[in-house]
């Protein structure tokens, strides 16, 4: 008799199933997404087959290879002005990158400091804290990102700031609420029995404590300020239309949507994986970090 495990539509049906777990409790295409997008951030000078600023009249509107009338040379076709829709994504990514981790590293630590005082020390300091977030929370970003546009212009530096200065409550106030839990812990008394300061009670017992919840945060915030980004560069009030940004990108497609749909859908594409492969991975950190969540699963 043949055994069953020996049967070879018994092993690839084996396979797939396992296959198949391992995606659903890992991020691994997620984290595919993330290492490609950094790959790319990086040598985009190298990968990209042409200038991204650099066009041609005469190779406008250039479909894509698989489309009739498409070329090899320019593999996701051209743009209104012939420039290489590859080239110009690949520096898109490096933009969108840029700014994630600008905006990430400077309002992630911003925030983190912040929410971690107004949890251990309370009182004022956490009256003043929250006050600030929630005056934030009340301004609509669209409205003073027009605004500043109109008075200072276009730049990527305005930009990144703005986004600095309306990003760090969220890490301020998901910090808070963990350091107000953490303040209370027994190895926190402890270090404040033996004489420990606030300050180094903060930095060496509190902040290991919410180092998790920041990076939850933190890969949910990303995919966000990649969408932020475009849209404002979308609406004119990010970054200059000289930029290969995506948001800039889709904005030059749309007077083309009929005629040359992929000048616009191929960085649409781009922001809608990118940001849901984020949005992935953010949840699978939360799952991870939080042992009830573990404990079901």
């Amino acid at each position: 008799m043949v055994k069953t495990d020996q049967l070879p539509g018994l092993d690839y049906f084996g396979a797939l199933e396992k296959a198949w777990y391992y995606f659903r409790k890992y991020p691994i295409i997620p984290v595919a997404v993330f290492f490609l997008l950094v790959f790319v951030a990086v040598f985009a000078p190298m990968l990209a087959p042409f200038d991204p600023a650099q066009g041609s009249i005469r190779t406008r509107h250039i479909p894509p290879m698989w489309l009739e009338g498409g070329s090899a040379q320019h593999f996701l076709g051209t743009d209104s002005l012939g420039r290489d829709m590859l080239s110009r994504v690949m520096y898109g990514a490096r933009i969108a990158l840029m700014v994630a981790v600008s905006v990430l590293f400077a309002g992630g630590i911003l925030g983190t400091i912040i929410g971690m005082f107004a949890g251990y020390l309370g009182g004022l300091v956490d009256e003043i804290a929250m006050r600030t977030v929630d005056l934030l929370l009340a301004m609509p970003f669209l409205l003073v990102a027009l605004t500043v546009v109109i008075v200072f212009g276009q730049s990527l530096t305005q930009m990144i700031i703005l986004l600095i200065l309306f990003s760090w409550d969220n890490f301020a106030r998901v910090v808070r609420a963990e350091s107000l839990r953490i303040r209370n812990d027994a190895y926190v008394d402890a270090a404040r029995v033996a004489g420990a300061s606030d300050i180094r009670i903060v930095f060496r017992h509190i902040l290991p404590g919410v180092f998790g919840v920041v990076l939850i945060v933190a890969s949910l915030r990303v995919g966000q300020l990649i969408l932020i980004e475009a849209t404002l560069s979308f609406l004119g009030a990010g970054l200059p239309k000289s930029v290969p940004a995506w948001g800039v990108m889709v904005a030059d497609g749309q007077d083309w949507i009929t005629t040359a749909w992929w000048v616009a859908a191929v960085p649409g594409f781009m922001i809608f994986v990118v940001v849901m492969s984020f949005n992935f991975l953010g949840d699978w950190l939360r799952d991870y970090f939080d042992p009830r969540l573990r404990q079901r699963a």
